[in-house]
Parts: structure tokens; C-alpha cells; sequence
């Protein structure tokens, strides 16, 4: 037999039915007025568990296990916007770190692997060469930007590691260069007797630095068109 409410008739049950349905209609309208169109925040959470205890069914209460669930994932949810509001002042940092960084650079001589450098032939140049394992002789030849052989360099019998070479600006007939890009390409022989090409580095002067925009590396444009080279890319930074 049905419990009937004596004053107005109305079975008990539907008035339950009736107060469930308005909670829900209540709880949707909060989500849509807390949120909108964007995702669920921890303020709309908050309003959406508030406004479930008040219009719980008396008949079927909240559990106390369902209740700690949700207060531990609003916890969770509370920790991870922490953690993100940590982690974009930790990126700030970095860019203005980074800032810091790249004005100290501006103007200083670096040394980078390259074959090209803009080199002032009123004074030695010195470079490297990386030598992979030990070989009976070592050159490089330095060209213009004509492609025109301006020096030989022969370093001789070098052992595997970092070899220095200096050019003192001067070509194969004992006269000043022209001032200007040149190219370096170091050779030497194998047990076949074939050409291997090594790899050179060389010096460059720094104008200017470009910082990414989405938090990767810093690149640093170098002198005479010399292009940009990353800043892990630099093996020496001079003054």
C-alpha cells in the first residue's frame, strides 16, 4: 500500500520523484552557469558537489564512500592546478633566464662546427679539427667565396681528438688576403687511400640571439651571414 501525504493526497513517492527531478534540473543548471563552454574548474566542481548534498533523496542518501571519492577527486583536481600554476611561473623564469642569457652574448666570439667563417685577415685565425682516429696527415684547404683555393694548411700526422690549425690571413704566395667568408675543408687519407672529409670548427662573432617562442632553444645569428646555430651547438664562448 502506497504512503499517502493526508493533507493533499500526493503519494510520498512522487514527491520524491518530483524533488529528484528538480535537483538534476538544479545540477545541470549549475554546470552550464559555472562552466559555460569551457571545461569543468575546480570552483564549478565545488558548486556541483554543494548542490548535490542539498537536494540529496532522503530515501537514498549520499554514500560516505561515494562522498570521500569525490572530495579526494576534487583534492587531485585542486593539486594539478597547483601544479600547473608551478609549472608556467617555472617556464617564466626559464624565458627570462633565457633573456638574461642571450644579451650577455651579444657580441661575443664563439666557436661553432662550421667549414665557413668571416675571417679579418689582418690577424691569425684559429680553428679545429675533429680527428676521428690517428692518421699520417691532416690539411685543410681555405678558399674564397669565388671558390678559388687561397691556402693549404698541411698539420701532418695527427692523433685521434681536437687538432688546432692557424691561418695567419695570408695566401700560398705570402700576400694578405682580402677580408671576407671563407671556407675550410679538412682532408685527410684513409688505409685506401681515399680523401676523408673532417669536420672544422671555427670562430663567429654573435649579433643577435632569437629566443623561441614555445620554450625550445635559443638560436644564435652570427656575423657575415654566417646563418644561426643553436646555443648547445656552441663549443667555446669566447669574449
Amino acid at each position: 500500500m502506497a504512503i499517502v501525504d493526508t493533507t493533499t493526497n500526493t503519494a510520498v513517492q512522487d514527491l520524491f520523484n518530483t524533488k529528484v527531478k528538480t535537483a538534476t534540473n538544479n545540477v545541470a543548471s549549475t554546470a552550464t552557469a559555472a562552466t559555460g563552454n569551457q571545461s569543468l574548474g575546480k570552483d564549478a566542481f565545488l558548486q556541483l558537489l554543494v548542490t548535490q548534498l542539498k537536494n540529496q533523496n532522503p530515501l537514498s542518501p549520499q554514500d560516505n564512500g561515494a562522498f570521500v571519492a569525490q572530495l579526494a577527486q576534487f583534492s587531485s583536481l585542486e593539486g594539478i592546478n597547483t601544479l600547473n600554476d608551478s609549472v608556467n611561473a617555472i617556464s617564466s623564469n626559464f624565458s627570462s633566464s633565457q633573456a638574461l642569457q642571450a644579451s650577455s652574448l651579444v657580441g661575443r666570439s664563439i666557436i661553432t662546427q662550421t667549414d665557413k667563417a668571416l675571417v679579418d685577415t689582418s690577424k691569425s685565425m684559429t680553428g679545429s679539427v675533429a680527428v676521428t682516429s690517428a692518421v699520417g696527415n691532416v690539411s685543410v684547404k681555405i678558399t674564397d667565396k669565388d671558390g678559388n683555393v687561397v691556402r693549404t694548411v698541411e698539420m701532418g700526422a695527427q692523433s685521434a681528438g681536437s687538432a688546432d690549425f692557424i691561418w695567419d690571413g695570408k695566401n700560398d704566395k705570402g700576400e694578405v688576403a682580402a677580408a671576407g667568408t671563407y671556407t675550410f675543408t679538412a682532408t685527410t687519407k684513409n688505409d685506401k687511400g681515399d680523401a676523408v672529409v673532417l669536420a672544422t670548427s671555427l670562430p663567429a662573432t654573435v649579433t643577435s640571439v632569437t629566443l623561441s617562442k614555445t620554450g625550445g632553444e635559443m638560436l644564435l645569428n652570427l656575423a657575415g651571414g654566417m646563418g644561426s646555430v643553436k646555443l648547445s651547438q656552441i663549443q667555446t664562448i669566447g669574449t
